[in-house]
């Protein structure tokens, strides 16, 4: 568990279980909203309330946890960009590579693919780069499966609540030989809805917020292969540092000699 996530758990959960002593003060407003939203007088009632409430709790510590990770100065950081044009242009090849290495971003881990590549040719520059930002692009959504999940259960463990409310209500109306008492009645039903309202205060903003960053991360991973494929374009074929910095970020290795030719072929 994350550090934000605890500190946002250890200050929601107290205030929340405050507010009914609070309500004793003479916040009559108070304690009426807390009986309302927050408590039942069936126990697998306030059981199923509270799963849910916790877990609204842990999605909106992961919302604010990705929205702070993902970002464009931690997937495509413009220093790095900046960096590894200015190395490149000045063919510092050595250089690029040991830098696109120890940077833990998206951009510098798919150009450091690229660019160890670059012995055998700019397709398999390519081709890493192209491999690379699949496996990463991966990675950096993995997560967020998280809110996605928690999207998902929360509305069934609303709907779970919801069915055990009604089951609680007509077994008091069959208890009572149709003639229950009102309080009685209600609690169940009140159960009901409320299980059912606290999924969907989790379930919205959990699928809201898992859509809204994975779109992002979808456009920042396109935009570091376009950026990638911008940095090799030296070592593209025809270019005219093509052979120098193929030989160079492949750790030095000599270009191929021309071959002698031939009085046969000066003929020709």
């Amino acid at each position: 568990m994350s550090r934000g996530l605890r500190m946002w758990l250890a200050t929601a959960i107290p205030l929340l279980t405050a507010s009914p002593l609070l309500a004793q003060d003479g916040s009559a407003v108070s304690y009426s909203w807390f009986r309302m939203f927050l408590w039942s007088d069936d126990l697998i009632g306030l059981l199923m309330i509270w799963a849910i409430i916790l877990m609204s709790a842990v999605s909106i510590g992961l919302m604010i946890k990705f929205l702070i990770d993902y970002r464009r100065v931690t997937i495509v950081p413009e220093e790095t960009q900046q960096s590894l044009e200015g190395m490149l242009s000045e063919k510092r090849y050595r250089e690029a590579i040991e830098f696109a290495a120890s940077d833990p971003s998206y951009l510098g881990k798919v150009v450091s693919a690229g660019l160890n590549e670059a012995s055998n040719g700019y397709g398999a520059m390519e081709r890493a780069i192209e491999e690379t930002g699949d496996l990463e692009t991966t990675r950096l959504l993995r997560p967020i499966e998280y809110l996605n999940v928690l999207g998902n259960i929360a509305p069934m463990m609303g709907l779970f609540g919801t069915v055990y409310g009604m089951i609680v209500a007509f077994q008091k109306l069959v208890e009572s030989g149709g003639k229950p008492d009102p309080a009685k009645l209600a609690a169940g039903i009140s159960t009901a809805l409320v299980t059912t309202f606290w999924g969907l205060v989790v379930a919205i903003p959990a699928l809201s917020a898992y859509a809204l960053i994975r779109n992002r991360i979808d456009a920042m991973a396109t935009e570091g292969l376009l950026t990638a494929e911008d940095l090799i374009k030296p070592f593209k074929p025809g270019s005219k540092r093509t052979s120098s910095s193929a030989g160079a970020a492949g750790g030095g290795a000599p270009a191929p000699r021309p071959r002698p030719t031939t009085r046969a072929a000066e003929r020709r």
